[in-house]
């Protein structure tokens, strides 16, 4: 059933017409244009400087190195969201733990494709058999606070003023879930 033109799509539509699946190399470029937004204009994260897509395509093949899921959200052919998971540290104890990420294109905020991202992201860690899944949110981020307790993690850990962008200093808090 399509939506009549007069009327928004929900959020829960829009997710619905995106497709999940495992990154390829093919993406990086994609891959590296979500995430240079959010170096270049915000302080989600506290690189700086604009990542190339061979750089981003390294990163990648270490995650896949590393057997663990990298996932990106298509839509009508575009890449729209990515989500993955790294090693949380590298200690052999923590060898049941990751640290997730997770980014969107930013015209696509609100319209749930995060949510499936992450639920898809966190369901591939539980079939590894992992035990543990950390987020780090720069703070304030409430559309991030969000998303990491709808799918269930809840708030471990705060640090004050630990890193600086744009002159500002910044908080970060951490968020976990038991897979």
């Amino acid at each position: 059933m399509s939506t009549p033109p007069s009327m928004p799509m929900t959020g829960q539509a829009r997710a619905a017409d995106v497709a999940v699946r495992e990154a390829t190399a093919a993406d990086a470029g994609a891959v590296a244009r979500i995430y240079n937004h959010y170096v270049l204009e915000t302080i989600v994260t506290f690189e700086e400087t604009a990542v190339a897509e061979q750089e981003m395509a390294r990163r990648m093949d270490d995650v896949a190195t590393a057997a663990l899921p990298w996932l990106v959200a298509e839509r009508a052919g575009s890449l729209v969201g990515y989500a993955y998971a790294t090693r949380w540290k590298p200690r052999y104890g923590y060898r049941h733990s990751v640290e997730v990420t997770i980014y969107l294109d930013p015209s696509c905020q609100g319209e749930g494709i995060g949510s499936r991202l992450y639920a898809e992201l966190l369901e591939n860690l539980r079939r590894l058999g992992l035990r543990v899944a950390v987020g780090g949110i720069a703070l304030p981020n409430e559309a991030s606070v969000a998303l990491h307790e709808k799918m269930g993690m809840r708030k471990v850990a705060h640090f004050s003023a630990i890193g600086i962008k744009f002159g500002q200093w910044i908080d970060v808090g951490y968020w976990q879930i038991a897979l």
